[in-house]
């Protein structure tokens, strides 16, 4: 999610495009938390590792 968000952050920059730019933010925020949850050993979606 993290590696999504970051490629249309990029094609969003690019191209001029604003919601690309948004979802990309978004997707890349939420990956953030999960993986950090995760980490911290909480578990995420049902799975004791966010990964």
């Amino acid at each position: 999610m993290i590696i999504l968000g970051v490629i249309l952050l990029i094609i969003g920059f690019v191209t001029g495009i604003s919601i690309l730019w948004t979802i990309g933010i978004v997707l890349a925020v939420i990956g953030l938390i999960l993986w950090v949850a995760g980490l911290l050993g909480h578990a995420v979606g049902g799975r004791r590792h966010y990964y």
